[in-house]
């Protein structure tokens, strides 16, 4: 059980919601905004209306810069680590990148009808041409032999004829494509062009900054220093949010089908980047993806999940209340005699504030009951283990409380199955787990631990997005037929059950290959799965998981930092670099992130 909102708080959302004849109408979300993957290209009014195009265009591909940021080749140079060979060969294959750059920006500038755009595209230009310059001092402190890395491969072909097409007008989909009759035809070509090299502009800035942040302030021993504090300079990031305001003034005058156009080419130019990083040639082990030379035969992957605001965005007993008040009688008069009793939906309404008040309450002084009275310096699983023992009573107490209570009587199955379909899953977790399962190269198996009290609820959620062969282990509802009795059959209601769960999953795959665990959580109920697996990834920003683990010398470790520093160690191709118990949790932001690091993009 996890109130983690105060119940007045919770029932805000009931707004949002209504049934009709008991069902959940098809409009029914648990989040105000629709979820990303069903997102029309055209839907770019739901950002701020003072935020830019090319900034819509950036937030909207974030999950897309994730994965440049875990590609293999970026991991490796921002470690240090990267063979001086492969440097050679991305150098080689920039500088004809750099030069399509170039040439593109003269043929925008062109195109331009307007005396500031052009000055600003003739800016960026010469930017490109001193950026070329950086990397002829490169190519002559590396002593890289141009003659003989002169060819081009064939992601660099793609990105390059890409660009230098659509700087030409020979725009795929397009009507008259490469005709420039009119100077406004002229216009729209170098806001095209400028769709098409902002979001290179951008990843280069990001990742600029992204390795500078994990560079020591006075390192210099870093031996691809000088590339990166070029991509983090001031000059550089300039550079690339002038390129965005440049798109935002170009395209100011287009119609949304024109915008649509720009919008397709700027994440097309994005996964052409991506490709163009994984294309280089790397000669040394690497960390990332987690699945590189899985062997079905020899390897199984056993991957676990917490649910409620891990992979939801709403706590799962929020709504399991909202369906049960929405539904109730309005009084506890003229109920029929043949059904169960249930309270009324005021009385209910009452109910759940004053069991909601009462568990926060309590939870609260539970955590601050359990914590060392100094922070430990170093991990000590057995005294976590012993103060965790105390929040599964409580856990236990609080839903024995909701189950005498009544709250959970009378709630029709159906309505839960309708409930669970319609539930918005994290931005990338359906994806995630969707490439897990569908793949046939992996000896994978996904199982979802849960305090959930209703497993049905979890289960519609998933079979929604054609997801049945994940594993759920969850708190089960009785049912007289299709409604609820209100009991619950306990499984999995505390940190205790979820890793004896976990520990009893890993003993029934007793088989002889070479497992490897993931666990994915968000919360205090989480930490013994979290830590026992060899591989912890925290979701979400927890405070109390965050102080209860720190006190007990957990460190918390962002994933992107660590990868690059494991990398900087990683000198033998080996699954044992991840082991469990270690007292090392790394955190993400996104699915994206736990999707990048374990299959890669």
């Amino acid at each position: 059980m996890r109130f983690l909102l105060p119940i007045k708080n919770r029932l805000t959302l009931i707004s949002s919601f209504s049934f009709q004849s008991l069902s959940i109408r098809s409009h029914l979300r648990f989040v105000s905004t629709p979820p990303p993957r069903h997102r029309s290209s055209s839907s770019l009014s739901m950002a701020s209306s003072e935020t830019g195009l090319a900034r819509k265009f950036w937030i909207k591909s974030t999950s897309q810069s994730i994965f440049a940021l875990y590609t293999p080749f970026t991991i490796c140079l921002a470690s240090g680590n990267l063979n001086i060979d492969s440097f050679r060969r991305y150098i080689a294959q920039d500088l004809h990148f750099l030069r399509a750059f170039a040439h593109a920006y003269e043929l925008a500038e062109d195109c331009a009808d307007d005396d500031e755009a052009k000055l600003g595209i003739s800016e960026l230009r010469k930017a490109v041409l001193e950026e070329l310059k950086m990397h002829n001092s490169l190519v002559q402190e590396w002593g890289l032999d141009l003659v003989k890395e002169n060819s081009i491969n064939s992601a660099t072909v793609k990105y390059t004829e890409f660009l230098l097409a659509t700087a030409s007008g020979k725009i795929e989909g397009l009507k008259g494509a490469g005709k420039l009759a009119t100077p406004f035809e002229k216009t729209k070509i170098a806001a095209y062009t400028l769709g098409a090299m902002t979001p290179c502009m951008k990843l280069y800035a990001f990742l600029g900054k992204k390795f500078q942040e994990l560079l020591d302030s006075n390192e210099s021993a870093h031996p691809y220093k000088k590339w990166i504090d070029n991509y983090a300079s001031d000059g550089f990031q300039a550079s690339a949010l002038q390129t965005e305001d440049l798109l935002d003034k170009l395209s100011a005058s287009l119609t949304g089908e024109e915008l649509d156009v720009i919008e397709k080419l700027y994440y097309q130019a994005m996964k052409i980047e991506i490709d163009f990083f994984l294309a280089q040639p790397l000669f040394q082990p690497t960390l990332v993806p987690v699945t590189k030379g899985h062997k079905p035969a020899e390897d199984h992957l056993i991957i676990f999940s917490d649910f409620d605001l891990t992979c939801t965005v709403v706590d799962s007993s929020a709504i399991l209340a909202e369906i049960a008040i929405v539904t109730a009688p309005k009084s506890d008069h003229n109920q029929p005699e043949d059904q169960i009793i249930r309270l009324s939906s005021s009385d209910l309404r009452n109910t759940w504030g004053f069991l909601s008040k009462q568990y926060t309450e309590e939870y609260e002084q539970c955590i601050e009951s359990i914590m060392p009275a100094n922070r430990l310096d170093h991990f000590d699983y057995e005294k976590l283990s012993i103060a965790l023992e105390k929040l599964s009573k409580f856990e236990n107490t609080a839903n024995n409380r909701v189950i005498e209570s009544g709250v959970l009587k009378g709630i029709n199955l159906e309505d839960i199955k309708r409930a669970g379909e319609r539930l918005i899953l994290q931005d990338g977790c359906t994806n995630f787990f969707q490439k897990i399962v569908k793949n046939e190269n992996l000896n994978a198996n996904v199982h979802v631990l849960s305090y959930c009290w209703c497993g049905d609820l979890i289960r519609s959620a998933f079979s929604s997005a054609e997801l049945n062969e994940l594993n759920v282990h969850a708190n089960e509802f009785t049912y007289d037929g299709s409604i609820s009795t209100g009991e619950i059959i306990k499984k999995v209601e505390s940190p205790i059950d979820k890793v004896q769960a976990f520990c009893n999953i890993l003993k029934n795959c007793n088989n002889d290959k070479k497992k490897l665990t993931l666990y994915i959580g968000d919360s205090v109920g989480d930490l013994l799965c979290l830590l026992e697996a060899d591989i912890g990834i925290v979701v979400g920003s927890s405070s109390s998981l965050r102080i209860v683990g720190a006190q007990f010398g957990i460190s918390f470790v962002p994933l992107f930092s660590g990868l690059v520093k494991k990398q900087r160690e990683y000198i033998q191709e080996s699954s044992s670099n991840w082991k469990g118990l270690s007292g090392i949790l790394y955190t993400v932001s996104s699915w994206a992130e736990v999707h990048a690091f374990i299959l890669g993009c």
